[in-house]
């Protein structure tokens, strides 16, 4: 949620914010009225209060004739009050409403537009591969990974229905190698370790920002009334709810780890070969809880540590600044490490990093208590391994024969492998 009072001040940050995401401007002037007329009934509520309370006290002092003029006085009061105070409950209700309805506000550098406006950064990493000169066509990961008896899509849409899929044999050793060396670089740099629920109540996912635009991407259990988390950063968000924190020593960092779930209901049609796109994968994923002065240094970090196990897969990739309207309502800015995807001929998201500001603190009421007052932390999230990484991993280091070559940093994990071979 955003500052209202700060938006009250100066609203046109917010205005350029929602020009620069695409978004509705005048919202940020309805935010405005309802905050005005929230305050106002509130005034009136809290001024006839005050006139009952010092009504009722005036009953006592009444002589016998002035009394049942007083009672009638005080029992006309009690209904304006009770009438005042469901207005300034609806009014408080409702500026809350469209407040929750603003996204987080772009920090300064993020590109206007939509989703084809990101600005590419850099390119790191090897090279991408040139098959033709190396004397043959690549194979697309889902081949490489039946080939490897790695990957079963058909028995997983047989069990589960589209977009499923078993990890079997290699495929399942691959995907927990690359989930511990992302677990051992996270606790190298001091991030505790989390398990976290995959279910969370509508006051956690709707505090992350995640029942907005995405919300026809999220499973919901309606006999439970829970949600099924599409990333553990909804449960390390939720972590310190309604909490005071404690940052003087530094940003409080977890490393979720977790099974993953997303409807991918705007998605038909894409990528639904394979495992790029599925309602069901795991993902490492880091958070941080720091000091809102802090979060950009933070966000930059997230974005080396990412980098880090991108180096470690020998992967080619690019960094991207994604532009505002392809940011989710939460992040502020969001940087987007793609690797390369050569029977596609394009780059693909390998992991995300988001600075998101005092947005969630806001929303779920984590506070840092600094000189006496209390003030909202910031929160960031990132990804260090996911089980898309097993596409760009089977396609950039397939070899002619159909096997894959083990990058060196991830043999200690795979018991010593160097090569993949293809299941005869």
């Amino acid at each position: 949620m955003i500052d209202v009072r700060a938006l009250r001040e100066d609203p046109e940050p917010a205005r350029a914010s929602q020009r620069a995401r695409g978004g509705d401007v005048e919202l940020v002037d309805r935010i405005i009225e309802a905050d005005a007329l929230r305050r106002t009934a509130l005034q009136e509520f809290e001024a006839l209060r005050a006139t009952q309370k010092d009504v009722s006290k005036s009953v006592g002092k009444a002589s016998p004739e002035e009394r049942p003029a007083v009672l009638a006085k005080a029992k006309e009061l009690a209904e304006q009050v009770k009438a005042a105070e469901a207005k300034a409950n609806e009014a408080d209700a409702e500026a809350d409403r469209l407040a929750r309805l603003l996204p987080n506000l772009i920090v300064d550098g993020v590109p206007t537009g939509g989703e084809d406006d990101y600005v590419e950064l850099r390119k790191e990493g090897p090279q991408p591969r040139d098959f033709a000169a190396e004397g043959f066509e690549p194979q697309d990961h889902l081949a490489i990974g039946e080939g490897l008896d790695a990957i079963d899509t058909k028995r997983g849409a047989k069990v589960s229905g589209a977009r499923f899929y078993y990890l079997k044999g290699i495929g399942a050793r691959l995907e927990l190698a690359l989930m511990n060396m992302a677990l051992d670089q996270a606790v190298s740099e001091g991030f505790t370790p989390m398990m976290t629920p995959t279910l969370v109540t509508p006051a956690v996912m709707g505090g992350t920002g995640f029942l907005n635009e995405h919300s026809d991407e999220i499973y919901y259990l309606p006999a439970d009334d829970l949600y099924l988390t599409g990333t553990s950063e909804v449960a390390l968000a939720g972590y310190h709810a309604d909490e005071i924190l404690d940052l003087a020593d530094g940003p409080k960092r977890y490393l979720g780890w977790s099974t993953c779930y997303r409807r991918e209901a705007g998605s038909a049609g894409k990528d639904t070969r394979g495992i790029i796109r599925v309602h069901q994968f795991n993902k490492a994923e880091m958070f941080s809880y720091c000091r809102p002065e802090d979060a950009a240094e933070e966000h930059q970090r997230f974005l080396a540590w990412e980098e880090a196990m991108l180096a470690k897969v020998e992967l080619p990739y690019r960094i991207i600044d994604t532009a505002a309207g392809d940011l989710g309502t939460s992040a502020a800015r969001k940087f987007d490490c793609e690797a390369w995807l050569p029977t596609q001929n394009r780059w693909m998201e390998v992991t995300s990093t988001s600075n998101c500001t005092t947005f969630q603190a806001r929303r779920l009421g984590i506070r840092e208590r600094r000189d006496g007052q209390m003030f909202p932390v910031a929160t960031l999230n990132g990804t260090l391994a996911t089980t898309r990484w097993l596409v760009a991993l089977f396609e950039n280091h397939q070899q002619a024969d159909g096997s894959v070559y083990v990058p060196e940093a991830m043999r200690p994990y795979m018991g010593g492998l160097e090569v993949l071979e293809p299941v005869k």
